[in-house]
């Protein structure tokens, strides 16, 4: 029988350890756990990859074998990060490729790249028989994204895309118990969308640690500068429709349980005249659904914080749920209309909040005034940081134990709109999106 270098080494280790040390009973158990973790490598450490690792540091079962990032001052920070937590320092790369090359015994990898080499270091390490969790977007082109897909058929291995909503408990509770089985919405008409943020200025480095020209072009950047602003680049990224709202327009489509038929979108480049991207965008998707049709409105500004946080709000004739990662924005409205949720609430799918006090007539302003809706809200409680849930679903499905969430052709699918918003601001026209544009 032939034994790999990996399955050798967790048995003779075991092996040893009972027969050499003599050691008891819950220790040799001890060690057989560890021996059976799962070997994965970090690919990224730049802002992404940070929270990330602080999301698995939180997790059972897993070995920290390697990080690569082709900044130095970000390798040394995993190194030293990883070996405080975990008590031995991982291999340290610069270039993914001599990482595959050199560490053979991975099972998994964790890329969390620029948008531009989420393609390129997914398809390799998928081919190399690795599964992959890789943040979204796939890439910052449509080709780039279809090739991940690909690479996962063919391979037949794993890729989880970050979209980690969709991991998220209090989100699933929502899509499946109050869309889906209790319908509290009714029919869906209108779906409005958010992530707004205050002005910032550029991102800037350590001089001492400045990478050299010629290892920043290497690797696609043009400047310092270049690299460590890489979201505002055309080349580089897609811009903030796809930094901010990819999360929440995945969230449209996966609520709707459909993708939409049209877009169209304003943007520009009205306050930071220095970047590539717009900086403010706008867009408009229209849906058909079974029930009729669904408009949603997103946007996202990067010149003020106001407007309410960042959020989803599903409104229906029946009922809104506005959602949001956040606790605090999260809330059902009830209309007059809608049948009876109380059976909904003695099921704990929602919450009756305090019924809100009848305005006086005199305060009204106009006779055509809505009363004052009755308001609930989502009994999920997430105790965990947000993009945890999504790793333990990849883990999970990694040991056959759950199946994955987010895998890389739903996310294209989901992704695919978000590509378009860019090209249908650019051009002032409303692009349809047909079957064949969803060919792999």
């Amino acid at each position: 029988m032939n034994l790999s270098r990996r399955t050798f080494l967790k048995t003779g280790s075991l092996a040893t350890a009972g027969l050499v040390l003599g050691a008891p009973q819950i220790a040799r158990a001890q060690m057989a756990s560890k021996l059976n973790d799962l070997h994965i490598a970090l690919i990224g450490l730049g802002a992404q990859g940070r929270i990330l690792l602080d999301a698995m540091l939180n997790l059972p079962g897993l070995h920290f074998q390697a990080v690569c990032d082709v900044w130095e001052y970000s390798r040394t920070f995993g190194v030293r990060k990883i070996h405080k937590e975990k008590g031995s320092p991982p291999a340290a790369y610069e270039n993914f490729e001599d990482l595959l090359a050199k560490e053979k015994s991975l099972d998994a990898v964790i890329i969390a790249t620029p948008d531009f080499w989420h393609a390129p270091h997914a398809v390799a390490c998928l081919k190399a028989g690795l599964h992959v969790y890789c943040e979204k977007m796939m890439s910052n082109t449509i080709e780039g994204a279809k090739s991940i897909v690909r690479a996962a058929q063919e391979t037949g291995k794993l890729c989880q895309i970050g979209h980690q909503r969709r991991s998220n408990p209090r989100y699933l509770h929502v899509e499946k118990n109050l869309i889906r089985n209790a319908q509290l919405c009714g029919r869906i008409v209108n779906i409005n969308g958010q992530w707004n943020r205050a002005v910032t200025d550029d991102i800037g480095w350590p001089k001492a640690q400045t990478i050299p020209v010629e290892t920043l072009r290497r690797y696609g950047y043009r400047d310092m500068h270049q690299f460590r602003n890489w979201r505002w680049f055309r080349d580089l990224a897609g811009g903030p429709i796809s930094d901010l709202g990819a999360h929440q327009i995945d969230i449209f489509n996966w609520f709707l349980g459909c993708t939409p038929k049209t877009v169209q979108a304003s943007a520009g480049r009205d306050y930071f005249t220095t970047r590539e991207h717009f900086d403010n965008v706008m867009a408009i998707f229209e849906y058909d659904t079974p029930a009729g049709r669904t408009r949603a409105f997103y946007q996202t500004l990067t010149t003020t914080s106001a407007g309410g946080g960042y959020y989803e709000s599903f409104m229906g004739d029946e009922g809104t749920i506005k959602m949001s990662e956040s606790p605090a924005l999260t809330k059902i409205y009830r209309e007059e209309r809608a049948k009876d949720w109380q059976p909904w609430v003695d099921r704990h799918y929602l919450k009756p909040d305090a019924a809100p006090a009848a305005p006086k007539d005199t305060a009204k302003v106009d006779v055509r005034e809505s009363a004052p809706l009755l308001t609930y809200s989502v009994p999920v409680i997430l105790d965990k940081p947000i993009h945890q849930p999504h790793l333990e679903n990849f883990f999970a499905a990694v040991r056959g134990q759950a199946k994955l969430n987010c895998d890389a052709a739903h996310a294209f699918e989901s992704e695919l709109c978000i590509f378009k918003v860019n090209s249908a601001a650019a051009s002032r026209q409303v692009i349809e999106l047909k079957p064949e544009d969803y060919a792999i």
